[in-house]
């Protein structure tokens, strides 16, 4: 099976919408995929679980974030927030998660 992990960089919750609707298209034909947030993108966390948005929701109950970066979360002012999330706050390289943690177990890499 083809495994993919989508790297969302984009602070835009518009561009973030259309991140989650891919993955759960991928997910739901039967590729593995998770989504990790970068960047802007860590800031999204807040205002989608706030919002109660049913995307992020469904895509957090299947399990597909498979993180939000340490270093950018600080940096942005959302640490705490993000540490007290559903979504594991995660960063190897640097206080940021790293592309080839993802490439060593076969994924394929994705950025939006």
């Amino acid at each position: 099976m083809d495994s993919y992990v989508i790297f969302a960089f984009n602070g835009n919750p518009t561009c973030f919408i259309h991140v989650l609707l891919n993955a759960l298209d991928v997910h739901e034909k039967g590729y593995e995929v998770k989504i990790v947030l970068e960047g802007e993108a860590v800031t999204l966390v807040r205002s989608m679980e706030e919002g109660n948005n049913p995307l992020f929701r469904k895509v957090r109950d299947l399990g597909l974030f498979d993180g939000v970066c340490r270093a950018c979360s600080a940096k942005l002012g959302v640490l705490e927030y993000n540490e007290n999330s559903a979504i594991e706050v995660i960063g190897d390289m640097s206080g940021h998660p790293s592309f080839s943690r993802y490439l060593e177990k076969g994924y394929t890499i994705l950025t939006l």
